[in-house]
C-alpha cells in the first residue's frame, strides 16, 4: 500500500502547466476529511493551502505546486486555505 511519502511534490514545466489548464477544476472550502484514492490522481494547484497526513507522516502544498497521488493511498485531507485545483485522473 502506498503511503503519504509516496505523493509527488514539486513545480511544473511550462509545458505541464499550460496542459493542466485544459483539466476540470475542483475547490474545497477549508474542512478536514478522509480519502481514498482508487487511481493516480495529477493535480496543479491554483489556490489554496493543504497538508495531507497518514500514519507515516505528513506533505503540505499550495499555490503553483504539481501534486500526484498514487493509487491506493488511504489519508486525511486537512484544507487549511479555500483550495482550487485542475485535476487528472489515470
Amino acid at each position: 500500500m502506498p503511503t503519504v511519502n509516496d505523493i509527488v511534490v514539486r513545480k511544473p514545466t511550462e509545458e505541464e502547466a499550460r496542459r493542466c489548464e485544459a483539466w476540470p477544476t475542483w475547490a474545497c472550502e477549508p474542512s478536514t476529511f478522509d480519502w481514498s484514492y482508487t487511481e493516480k490522481e495529477t493535480c496543479l494547484i491554483l489556490e489554496g493551502k493543504v497538508t495531507i497526513t497518514g500514519a507515516e507522516g505528513s506533505v503540505m502544498f499550495g499555490p503553483g505546486d504539481l501534486v500526484v497521488f498514487p493509487e491506493d493511498l488511504d489519508c486525511v485531507w486537512n484544507v487549511e486555505e479555500p483550495v482550487k485545483k485542475h485535476y487528472s485522473f489515470g
